[in-house]
């Protein structure tokens, strides 16, 4: 990896530890950034780490001392894939790639209006079509519109429904990219109005975030970069 590649991986890790630490607090938990990882004293809402690396070399034992272990699902970001988890419990339970974009609108012109989601009501519209019938809807709360690093885009269609959207987490040098979605015609629905929005935002702020399989390969199609690999480790 690159000098520059590895910048982007820290950038990327550390942004998304950040955006983990607010949905994490919007659920009323507290973590904790660290040299080495930020980590959480409990179990932290669906989906989120219970620790994500913020360096290379992590100590695996240290790391996994100040989470939750003593029942099944924790979980930690392994940001640089560099970790062996295994003696502490833990399997693998994806890999994935960060991701970059430099600063720049989007190539494809969005087919859909935005906005910002900036109360409840709106958000709760955005969770459900983000939710897509799975029942976990109330994953974001009210108490995430408190924080000022994040931002809910809604992608709406002609007749005012949300029908894309994604969360945009700034932090001091990029602005990363979560929870992308778009019921009808997948990522490449969604990417082309969250980065009119994004580049709109923040116009100086490169593109962060990870993904996997068919969704690496769509972010790819609309000019982001694979920097680096990162994992994610489960406790059974």
């Amino acid at each position: 990896m690159t000098t520059s590649k590895q910048l982007i991986v820290r950038a990327a890790a550390r942004n998304n530890a950040e955006w983990c630490a607010a949905m994490s607090r919007s659920h009323g938990l507290e973590g904790e950034f660290g040299p080495q990882a930020w980590t959480a004293p409990s179990r932290t809402p669906l989906y989120y780490p219970d620790a994500v690396t913020l360096v290379p070399g992590a100590d695996p034992a240290a790391l996994a001392a100040r989470i939750h272990t003593t029942t099944p699902g924790a979980s930690v970001k392994d940001s640089f894939a560099d970790l062996d988890l295994n003696e502490a419990g833990f399997e693998v339970l994806f890999e994935a790639q960060w991701i970059h974009r430099p600063a720049s609108k989007s190539a494809v012109a969005p087919a859909l209006a935005w906005d910002v989601a900036g109360d409840p009501d709106t958000l709760h519209t955005w969770a459900r079509a983000w939710d897509d019938g799975d029942g976990n809807a109330s994953l974001f709360r009210p108490e995430l519109l408190d924080d000022p690093a994040t931002f809910v885009l809604a992608g709406r269609s002609s007749s005012g429904l949300v029908v894309a959207g994604a969360v945009a987490s700034r932090s001091d040098h990029v602005v990363g990219i979560s929870n992308v979605f778009a019921p009808d015609g997948g990522p490449d629905a969604a990417w082309p109005v969250v980065l009119d929005a994004v580049h709109w935002l923040f116009p100086t702020l490169p593109v962060v975030g990870y993904e996997h399989g068919d969704d690496l390969a769509a972010a790819v199609r609309h000019g982001f970069e694979p920097v680096g690999p990162l994992r994610v480790w489960l406790h059974e």
